[in-house]
């Protein structure tokens, strides 16, 4: 639980599961896709909803709720515009609800229970660090959870991913500067591989998932996904969407 920890570090949708029994705040990093396409829609005004599945059950909630559906990225076409890819949904016509379907993000967000849950990525990490930081967060009597979403290997285990202990590391990194220094050794060490990179485009670019989306033909969501520090919007999962922190 890594009890007595102002922040405190894990990976998955277990993990989140597990820490978030003793936290005020989760945030959730899934840096080449779900939390920056997070960013991207929610700093154009758009309220995001996630869903858990990618089936289609999608489709049915996001009539419930009136939003548009992002599909995956190889299926954006003129009748679905909005897809899990950041350039597309840059590209994409403005719709102001969007549902946006991630096993992981999605199950990492409903792991929260009645703790505050923010969308944090390498766009906005330095944001939501101070957010939080003003807010009181990040000390052993309000803790706050940084979870790395990871991937997932084709039998389903988690395939720790360098892009989101990077994500992670960066708003880590962001809190210890707003003076929250009670971070659990599991915490430090990820602000610490965020702090010894030196060109965060490049190591994301030429990592595995970023190569794999560089050679689907996915480059701009990579140069998207490692425009560091340059949104300022903090994401948070209010009445089930994620939109701008009051």
């Amino acid at each position: 639980m890594q009890a007595g920890h102002g922040v405190r570090f894990d990976w998955g949708p277990a993990g989140a599961a597990r820490l978030a029994k003793d936290a005020d705040c989760l945030v959730v990093v899934d840096v080449l896709s779900f939390t920056t396409s997070v960013t991207v829609a929610v700093e154009s005004g758009t309220r995001v909803f996630p869903y858990r599945w990618r089936d289609e059950t999608a489709a049915v909630f996001a009539d419930q709720v009136g939003a548009g559906l992002a599909v995956g990225r190889s299926r954006a076409a003129a009748s679905s515009p909005w897809s899990l890819s950041p350039a597309a949904l840059r590209r994409a016509p403005f719709t102001p609800r969007l549902v946006l379907p991630s096993p992981n993000g999605s199950t990492i967000a409903a792991s929260a229970g009645e703790s505050t849950v923010v969308a944090a990525s390498l766009r906005n990490a330095s944001a939501v660090g101070q957010w939080l930081a003003d807010r009181g967060w990040g000390t052993a009597e309000r803790p706050v959870v940084v979870i790395a979403s990871g991937e997932r290997w084709p039998d389903g285990t988690l395939r720790p991913a360098l892009e989101d202990l990077l994500g992670a590391g960066a708003v880590i990194a962001a809190l210890r500067r707003c003076g929250r220094d009670r971070l659990s050794p599991e915490a430090t060490m990820a602000a610490a591989a965020y702090e010894g990179v030196q060109d965060i485009g490049a190591t994301v670019a030429d990592c595995a998932s970023g190569r794999e989306l560089v050679e689907w033909g996915y480059a701009d969501d990579v140069a998207i996904a490692t425009e560091l520090d340059v949104c300022d919007v903090v994401p948070v999962l209010t009445d089930g969407a994620f939109a701008v922190a009051e």
